[in-house]
């Protein structure tokens, strides 16, 4: 009886489901993943029904444009280039798909993890995968918080799109940024290449955390209002 305060399994429909922060991270990072594993399959398509030189190959061998990446090195199940390329486009266009439509459903996280190793597998490269398994994991378990957020969370979310940002400008510096470099003003020094990728997918982690603290506080909000000091923008 009453109204109070309601406990934890008030919010129980939408524990585990991001919210709108995460949803837009796992979205654009996920595209982002599954256009590099795109290229990665046209590289392949390119090179036709050979047999690559064993399971680690470049997708784009003695391409200049491709030389600062070393080739853009990929893995592959498939003795055949032609098609690991078209499963390596057609993987990674579901990946794509599922990273922008997929994150609502209670198994969305362990899916996109599962696709992200299948991309792997079937020559989509590595970065592509890897950033698919760090979204799936940045995804999971997503729940009502036990306790109200403390400074931590508030500070972290203060962040979030500043991390968002950062971790944009790092991806698409190192592609297609460095084969546009390389294109125009020859190959970047090793150093902008390391620097680019540790932007990349530092500030993609550090978004995941501040993505996960903004749904912590979003859903404590639920039964307590946020208090001043934290803005409402998603």
């Amino acid at each position: 009886m009453g109204s109070g305060r309601q406990g934890p399994k008030s919010y129980s429909v939408a524990a585990g489901k991001p919210g709108g922060a995460m949803r837009k991270v796992v979205g654009v990072f996920g595209v982002l993943a599954a256009m590099a594993g795109v290229e990665h399959g046209v590289g392949e398509i390119l090179q036709g029904p050979v047999a690559p030189d064993g399971p680690v190959f470049r997708s784009w061998p003695g391409n200049e444009a491709f030389e600062v990446l070393d080739g853009e090195p990929a893995l592959t199940v498939i003795p055949n280039l032609l098609a690991s390329g078209i499963a390596s486009v057609l993987v990674a266009a579901l990946l794509g798909a599922w990273a922008v439509t997929g994150m609502r459903r209670r198994h969305g996280p362990l899916l996109l993890a599962g696709l992200s190793l299948l991309l792997l597998a079937v020559g989509g490269g590595f970065g592509p995968p890897l950033l698919g398994l760090i979204l799936a994991a940045g995804a999971s378990r997503l729940g009502f918080p036990a306790r109200s957020p403390g400074a931590i969370s508030h500070s972290l979310a203060a962040v979030y799109p500043w991390a968002f940002g950062a971790g944009l400008l790092g991806y698409l510096g190192l592609v297609p940024g460095t084969v546009v470099l390389q294109a125009v003003w020859g190959p970047p020094a090793e150093a902008v290449v390391y620097g680019l990728m540790m932007l990349a997918f530092g500030g993609v982690i550090l978004t995941l955390a501040a993505a996960r603290a903004r749904c912590r506080i979003e859903a404590w909000q639920k039964v307590v209002p946020l208090p001043p000091r934290y803005g409402t923008a998603a």
